[in-house]
């Protein structure tokens, strides 16, 4: 399951909803990342742009993997300004054992950094920076992949 929001992430409304997620698949254990906004000379709050149709391909082929596990995979994302100290990214996966939820999330959240085509602006002034010292091009993308 993947969702975009506009803005910062409700963590708790998230968190709850996958929480009734996992007692219903009868789990015994819910990972959980949380990607939060740092305060600092980046500006004061960061901006992302996602190309939606190219990252649920992506995913799919995630939750396939995790399928395979016998887990589930969960992703939240902000869209548009998140503000310093806020959430923009919350990982998730469920299983019905630690190790194999555990193992998933870390090379879920290894490969959405390297991988997922988002986009990340530093906002200054309230102006969007392109953060390109931080970014990360995506295999396969430009004229000769």
């Amino acid at each position: 399951m993947i969702e975009i929001f506009n803005g910062a992430l409700n963590e708790r409304e998230i968190f709850a909803r996958w929480d009734e997620i996992a007692a219903a698949q009868n789990c015994g254990a819910l990972a959980l990342f949380v990607g939060i906004v740092r305060s600092g000379e980046e500006g004061e709050a960061l901006s992302f742009d996602i190309y939606e149709p190219l990252l649920k391909g992506w995913f799919k082929t995630w939750e396939n993997k995790a399928q395979s596990h016998g887990a589930t995979l969960l992703m939240a994302h902000s869209k548009g300004d998140v503000p310093a100290g806020k959430s923009s990214f919350i990982a998730g996966a469920i299983s019905p054992h630690r190790r194999a939820a555990l193992e998933l999330l870390g090379e879920f959240v290894e490969d959405f950094k390297a991988s997922a085509p988002i986009w990340k602006y530093d906002v200054k002034a309230g102006k969007r920076l392109y953060a390109r010292s931080r970014s990360k091009a995506i295999a396969g993308a430009g004229i000769l992949g």
